[in-house]
């Protein structure tokens, strides 16, 4: 069965996908956010937080809708019916309904704490282990791991199947963590987007045009939710958006770049977990607050000065990956 697009160039796939998946989420924002504010469905900013952010109480959240509807359209009209396509949106869908969940449990049922964590972590690994074993039995996945510079692969036996979660588990939750300023997440997850998109570009058309999709649905995002914010993704869109690009570094066997591609959001994660440890060992913290970019805030830093801050170091550590790829 023939494609809808099988007839169009890498090029002009990736670029149908970007603008696609863009003009989803700049139309459905023009409904979506009118309705979120007649449900009252504003995000609740906890009171341990920086001060100035009081001011955003009442904004409405659960705007990852429009990125997942976004991507999920576009990578479907787009991209090949391959088993690597079907199972990173899996992968990406399911995150989605974790953070959806969560979201609704904070919103609409006014607990703030939403899912319990170990709710969470057991959909994670439960998402982990449908990655394993369909990456084992229809795609063939060994346990190797690409390893850069060295350009070779490397051998971890049952070690990798810790990694598939670890991986899923670590990037959802980062990128999560990562999202609270104006725009922060959503211009980083489009230069790791752009990076996946152009890495893929010659070797998997359907990871490819996924990540085509999460670049339009992001950079579309953006429109609504740089500063000052009219809508936040919350849970809903952020966990969807870490797990989409675990799945992605996963099937491209690329797992040891995302760190260096994702480098904020490893920093924003080992922040928090060096300040927790800190704190329960020493009594004192690290930063100012955590995670990092807090940290800037507090310190006399714009809110746009640390995002955009942010943007160029996320574009650095793409660069950086893409250096490793090659000199590989």
């Amino acid at each position: 069965m023939e494609h809808l697009v099988d007839f169009l160039s890498p090029q002009l796939r990736a670029l149908v996908t970007v603008v696609t998946s863009l003009a989803i989420v700049l139309f459905s924002g023009v409904y979506f956010l009118p309705f979120l504010h007649r449900l009252k469905y504003g995000q609740s900013i906890r009171e341990e937080g920086p001060a100035s952010h009081q001011k955003k109480s009442g904004t409405p959240t659960m705007g990852g809708v429009m990125i997942v509807l976004a991507v999920t359209v576009s990578t479907l009209l787009f991209a090949p019916f391959t088993v690597t396509t079907l199972l990173v949106l899996f992968i990406f869908l399911g995150h989605f309904l974790l953070g959806f969940a969560d979201d609704y449990i904070k919103v609409v049922k006014k607990r703030n704490l939403g899912l319990r964590a170990y709710q969470k972590l057991l959909g994670q690994i439960f998402i982990s282990l449908v990655t394993i074993l369909i990456g084992r039995a229809l795609l063939g996945h060994d346990t190797s791991v690409w390893m850069p510079i060295l350009g070779e692969t490397l051998d971890i036996g049952a070690l990798y199947y810790v990694l598939v979660v670890f991986v899923l588990v670590g990037t959802s939750n980062a990128v999560n963590l990562t999202d609270g300023l104006d725009g922060l997440a959503s211009g980083t997850v489009a230069v790791a987007a752009l990076f996946y998109a152009a890495l893929l570009y010659s070797v998997d058309s359907g990871l490819m045009t996924f990540s085509a999709a999460i670049i339009g649905a992001t950079v579309g995002f953006l429109w609504y939710n740089h500063h000052p914010a009219r809508i936040f993704m919350g849970d809903t869109g952020s966990l969807a958006l870490g797990g989409a690009l675990a799945g992605i570094a996963i099937l491209s066997h690329t797992e040891m770049l995302l760190p260096i591609v994702g480098f904020v959001f490893f920093c924003e994660a080992l922040s928090v977990i060096l300040q927790v440890i800190s704190f329960q060992t020493r009594g004192k913290r690290i930063f100012r607050m955590s995670p990092i970019h807090h940290h800037f805030e507090l310190g006399g830093w714009s809110e746009t000065r640390v995002v955009y801050t942010f943007w160029a170091v996320g574009a650095v550590g793409a660069i950086l990956a893409w250096t490793l790829v090659l000199i590989s």
